[in-house]
C-alpha cells in the first residue's frame, strides 16, 4: 500500500515550502542521475509526464532513441533536509524510466529488478528482504585546491573511540540526518583501516533496500562535504590496508511473511530452501561477480590478509568464506553475502543475486555443503582438496565468467547485458594500456 498519494504530495509540499524537486534514476553503473524540476511541475512529474534524454546516460540509449520518461515512485517522496536554502526547501522522488510507449524501459536498473523479482512469487516468496552493511572512507579535502586526499581522517582501527577515532562527529551527523529521512539505524562505528566507516541500517524489502542504499550514499557524501571531507565508497583506494565492502545480508519470505530460510528442527537451524539458496549463490558466484564488483579497483580488495573473500564458499560461522550464516535464528536468520562492495549497482547487483538463488531453488541443485576450515590458511592444493574454487582476481576475468552464465545474463536482459560488457571492456582496455608507476619503478632501471 502507497504511504503517499499523489495529493498528499502536493499538500506536504506546499505545507513544507519545497521549490525544487529532484527526478532521481540510476545509471547502469549506479551513478545516481537527477532532473530538477521547479515546485510548479511537481503535478506534471506525478502523472509521469516530465521527458529526458535518455541518450546522454551512460548504458541507456542511441541517440536515435532519445526520449525516456520519467515515472516516480511516491513512496520515496523525501525532503532533503540537509539542502534547506534561504528560498525553501529541495525535495526529491526516485523514478523508473519509461519509453514513449508507456512501457518499462529495459535498460533501466530499477525496472529490471523489478522484472526479475516478479519471478519470486510464482515459486511462492513474497520478497527478499535485504540488509546492506555499506563501508566508506572518510579523507581530508586539500583546502587550496578544494580536491580530495588520501589523508585519513584518524589512524583509528576496528571500534576505535574518540580522539583515535577522528570521524566521530561526522558519523555521528550523518546517522542523525538519515534517521531524519525515516531510516532505522542498528549501529555505526570505525572500521579496521585508518579513515574507514561503517553505519548499518535495517533491513527492507528488495526494491526499497536499493532506494535506501542509493539515498544512504548521498546523505554521507553530502554531510561529509559539510564536515569539509570526502567520503568515498572505491572499495581499496589504499593499498596494503583492508578495503571496503557491502556485506549484503539476504533472507526470502514466504507468502505469509514468515522466514524461509529458518527450521528449527535443522542442526544449524536453516531450512533447505535457504540451502538451495546457498548452492544457487555459489553455482553463479563466478559469473555475477562482475556486477556485485564491477570495477577494476574491486579486484584489488578481493585478494588474501585483507579479510575480503576470494572463495567461493558458505560455513556458519567462519569469516573466511564468501557467504556466512550469522548465529541469529527464526525472524533473522539469514545468510551474508561478504563479496559485494561498493562499487555495485544495487539494482543490479540484488537482480542477479536473487536470479542466482531462486536457480538454485527452482531447479533443486545438488547441494553445497558448508567448509569450516580458515580457507586463508590453507593452500591452493588444500582448498581443492575441499572443492573451493576462487572468485575472479580480475575485471577481465569477470567479464568472461558473466558472458557464459545463462541464469545472470538472463537476469540482466539482453540490453543492459551488452551495455554493461561494453563499458566494462572499455575500462579494462583503459587500464591495461596505463604504465604506472610501480612500473617505472620496479622496471626502468633494471631492463
Amino acid at each position: 500500500m502507497s504511504k503517499y498519494s499523489k495529493e498528499t504530495i502536493l499538500r506536504i509540499a506546499k505545507e513544507e515550502n519545497v521549490r525544487y524537486i529532484r527526478l532521481m534514476f540510476t545509471d547502469i553503473n549506479g551513478v545516481i542521475k537527477s532532473v530538477e524540476i521547479p515546485v510548479g511541475r511537481l503535478e506534471t512529474a506525478l502523472d509521469g509526464r516530465v521527458m529526458f534524454d535518455g541518450s546522454s546516460i551512460e548504458g541507456f540509449v542511441r541517440i536515435l532513441e532519445a526520449d525516456m520518461y520519467l515515472r516516480p515512485d511516491l513512496n520515496t517522496w523525501l525532503i532533503l533536509n540537509w539542502e534547506e536554502t534561504s528560498y525553501g526547501k529541495v525535495a526529491c522522488l526516485i523514478c523508473d524510466v519509461y519509453t514513449p510507449e508507456g512501457k518499462p524501459f529495459e535498460g533501466d536498473p530499477r525496472s529490471n529488478l523489478k522484472r526479475v523479482a516478479a519471478r519470486m512469487e510464482k515459486l511462492g516468496f513474497s520478497t527478499l528482504n535485504i540488509g546492506f552493511e555499506p563501508e566508506f572512507f572518510l579523507f581530508k579535502i586539500n583546502p587550496e585546491t578544494g580536491k580530495p586526499t588520501l589523508d585519513a581522517t584518524d589512524s583509528g582501527s576496528y571500534f576505535d573511540l574518540s580522539p583515535i577515532d577522528g570521524a566521530g562527529d561526522c558519523r555521528r551527523d550523518i546517522v542523525l540526518e538519515l534517521e531524519k529521512i525515516g531510516f532505522t539505524i542498528e549501529a555505526s562505528h570505525h572500521e579496521v583501516s585508518p579513515g574507514q566507516n561503517e553505519i548499518n541500517f535495517q533491513f527492507s524489502n528488495i526494491v526499497e533496500a536499493c532506494d535506501n542504499v542509493q539515498k544512504f550514499k548521498l546523505v554521507v557524501k553530502n554531510v561529509a562535504r559539510r564536515h569539509g571531507l570526502h567520503a568515498t565508497f572505491m572499495p581499496k583506494p589504499i593499498a596494503r590496508i583492508n578495503g571496503s565492502g557491502m556485506h549484503t545480508n539476504c533472507s526470502l519470505a514466504d507468502m505469509e511473511g514468515n522466514n524461509a530460510f529458518y527450521d528449527p528442527n535443522d542442526p544449524m537451524g536453516i531450512s533447505l530452501v535457504c540451502r538451495q539458496w546457498l548452492t544457487g549463490i555459489m553455482t553463479h558466484s563466478k559469473g555475477f561477480c562482475a556486477i556485485t564488483n564491477p570495477s577494476v579497483n574491486s579486484f584489488k580488495r578481493l585478494v588474501p590478509g585483507y579479510e575480503a573473500p576470494c572463495y567461493i564458499s558458505w560455513s556458519e560461522h567462519n569469516r573466511s568464506v564468501m557467504v556466512r550464516i550469522p548465529a541469529t535464528r527464526g525472524k533473522t536468520t539469514r545468510t551474508e553475502i561478504r563479496s559485494v562492495d561498493c562499487a555495485c549497482n544495487p539494482y543490479l547487483g540484488m537482480a542477479v543475486i536473487l536470479a542466482s538463488g531462486l536457480d538454485g531453488i527452482e531447479k533443486n541443485l545438488p547441494l553445497i555443503g558448508p567448509v569450516n576450515e580458515n580457507l586463508f590458511a590453507l593452500s591452493p592444493e588444500e582448498r581443492t582438496e575441499h572443492g573451493v574454487e576462487n572468485l575472479p582476481s580480475t575485471l577481465k576475468d569477470a567479464i568472461l565468467a558473466l558472458g557464459t552464465d545463462e541464469v545472470v545474463k538472463e537476469a540482466l536482459g539482453p540490453h543492459i547485458l551488452s551495455k554493461f560488457i561494453e563499458l566494462k571492456e572499455h575500462e579494462w582496455d583503459e587500464y591495461r594500456l596505463q604504465v604506472t608507476e610501480w612500473e617505472i619503478g620496479k622496471y626502468l632501471t633494471t631492463m
